[in-house]
């Protein structure tokens, strides 16, 4: 099984989450990985600096996007919670959420556009550095401010 990118964890994390109650992360985390049939050799693939596993760095990237359109928000460290609008996202079963589906929201649009300009403003090319707005990258490249990292247990 290959793991899913972050847009596809997009519309299944606002489905775990549709019920408007707090959830824990890694309940979230278990969920989905278990959604999508993710064995543990695929949980424990490393990203390439070797600090965060792939589907966890996905899964944030996800819930940071969701975020910057107004659908999910963090309620505190490790707690996501679906917002009204994500409810009605949710509600009006779309085939797939993704970063084309999150440009119609002005929130999300304005993060995307802050996102280009401060990647040019450091003189890089916002198609190859930026990262999170390359919509074809199964993971994006730069870490986002707000991107939850999980805890590692000695």
């Amino acid at each position: 099984m290959n793991i899913p990118d972050y847009q596809s964890l997009m519309l299944p994390l606002l489905e775990a989450l549709v019920d408007g109650s707090e959830h824990l992360v890694r309940d979230v985390r278990e969920s989905l990985a278990a959604k999508f049939g993710l064995g543990t050799a695929e949980r424990e693939a490393l990203l390439p600096s070797g600090k965060q596993p792939i589907f966890d760095n996905r899964l944030g990237w996800a819930k940071t996007y969701l975020a910057k359109a107004g659908l999910v928000l963090s309620v505190r460290r490790g707690v996501y919670q679906i917002t009204d609008r994500g409810c009605s996202v949710v509600a009006s079963k779309p085939g797939r959420v993704d970063t084309a589906y999150l440009a119609k929201f002005p929130e999300f649009e304005e993060f995307r556009r802050k996102t280009e300009d401060e990647a040019d403003d450091a003189g890089r090319s916002p198609k190859v550095d930026a990262g999170p707005l390359d919509t074809a990258a199964a993971t994006p490249t730069s870490t986002p401010r707000n991107l939850w990292t999980p805890r590692t247990t000695n």
